[in-house]
């Protein structure tokens, strides 16, 4: 026996990892029967099960045919506003009203593909960083340590986003197209919710918000990288983190296999404040910054056409896209605690930087030289182009854009992926 093992009998950890997985297996399941998460990865109907559950008891009612009215026209006329602010073509193949158990069903494939690298690495990490001797004791019972973990995490990962579906407006709030390029929606109990305190009218709101989902779904419909260019650094992301294990040995001791919340406490922490702490690595930082540029720069994006298209036709304009900016900046109590779960804020920390860079850009080229820089992932400004975008402009005006190459995918391209293997900016300077 290892010294400073400390459970001392190693049967004593096998048998209290055993009364664990009886314990967990006796709990009563989801909707969908208690499914255990599949081998391949996380059991994401378990969530989407959780988060309707949540909605559910917390009461959605259908939205109401008037609403549903509201909803499209406002969407249609806001679109039609865009033309005149950008020279990419309308995305917008839907406009529909949501219930917040909609929003739901039309975005968990997203939310999935979105946050499963960083739930599978958070769950993998459960026998990976465990301490060698406590791993030779445990043997093939770390793989129900994982399989219980990530069902826990999948759990919170669905409540969060049952929560998270009380705050947002649309299908865009991330950033992120998340029923899907052209599928624009807005949810009534959302728009009624960002009103609350603006002394708005609730119609002016209606169309602000939705310019900036259709602005979205412009962007991302007619720009084929920019999708798979996101997923890739969440991904790179995921790689690239650690946990701390420096507490496991002594708080494993203190399991109450008795006490299925302080267990679910113990390993997942509902705040983030479980076993398994994401610590910061060179690797996670770089992908973080170049994300969060990214994300920025969509944000820029939308709040500097959106402006453009509605300043002379909504009168509280400035203070819609003041109040947006803050919301996108600070996030809302359910976005940090999906944030505390997933270990990734979707927050475009340098909003300010990215619209000033637009506008200048716009101001030097014009709406066509503002928006042609979409058109591939090379011309894309850096983190280091946000501290001078002047320069940026300046350098720009030696490149050749191109505009009708955004509304046309590459010979041989689907429009999922992206025209190069190279990162945005790679070739411009971009912090490794």
């Amino acid at each position: 026996m290892p010294d400073g093992f400390p459970f001392g009998d190693p049967q004593q950890m096998a048998n209290m990892l055993r009364q664990f997985a009886d314990m967990m297996s006796a709990q009563p399941g989801p909707a969908t029967g208690g499914q255990a998460p599949p081998s391949s990865g996380m059991n994401w109907e378990m969530a989407r099960d959780v988060a309707r559950q949540l909605v559910a008891q917390q009461g959605d009612p259908s939205v109401p045919v008037s609403d549903y009215a509201k909803v499209e026209e406002a969407l249609r006329l806001a679109d039609l506003w865009l033309d005149q602010a950008t020279d990419l073509p309308s995305g917008v193949h839907t406009a529909q009203a949501w219930s917040r158990s909609e929003w739901i069903e039309r975005t968990m494939e997203s939310w999935k593909q979105l946050c499963d690298p960083l739930t599978s690495r958070t769950v993998q990490s459960m026998g990976q960083n465990l301490p060698e001797e406590m791993r030779s004791v445990a043997g093939p019972l770390l793989g129900m340590i994982q399989q219980m973990g990530g069902m826990m995490v999948v759990r919170q990962a669905g409540q969060a986003i049952g929560e998270l579906s009380r705050e947002v407006v649309g299908s865009t709030d991330i950033g992120l197209p998340l029923a899907g390029e052209g599928h624009a929606a807005l949810l009534p109990s959302g728009v009624e919710r960002f009103s609350e305190g603006l002394e708005v009218p609730r119609e002016e709101v209606r169309l602000y918000l939705a310019a900036r989902e259709a602005a979205v779904h412009r962007l991302y419909s007619h720009v084929p990288w920019l999708r798979s260019h996101v997923s890739r650094l969440v991904h790179e992301y995921a790689d690239g983190m650690s946990f701390d294990v420096s507490g496991l040995e002594d708080r494993l001791g203190e399991i109450d296999l008795t006490n299925p919340e302080a267990l679910q406490e113990v390993l997942g922490g509902a705040g983030g404040e479980g076993l398994f702490q994401p610590e910061d690595t060179p690797q996670q930082k770089a992908a973080l910054g170049r994300l969060e540029t990214t994300l920025a720069l969509i944000e820029g994006w939308v709040s500097t056409v959106v402006s453009s298209a509605v300043s002379q036709r909504l009168p509280q304009a400035d203070a819609l896209a003041e109040a947006t900016r803050r919301r996108r900046a600070t996030g809302g109590p359910a976005e940090h605690t999906f944030a505390a779960l997933v270990g990734l804020e979707l927050r475009p920390r340098r909003l300010r930087e990215a619209s000033a860079l637009w506008s200048a850009l716009e101001e030097a080229r014009g709406v066509e030289g503002r928006d042609a820089v979409w058109q591939h992932p090379d011309l894309m400004p850096t983190g280091e182009d946000l501290d001078d975008p002047d320069a940026f402009v300046r350098g720009s005006e030696s490149v050749d854009f191109d505009i009708s190459s955004l509304t046309e995918e590459a010979p041989g391209q689907k429009k999922d992926e992206e025209p190069g293997d190279d990162e945005p900016g790679t070739g411009r300077g971009e912090d490794a």
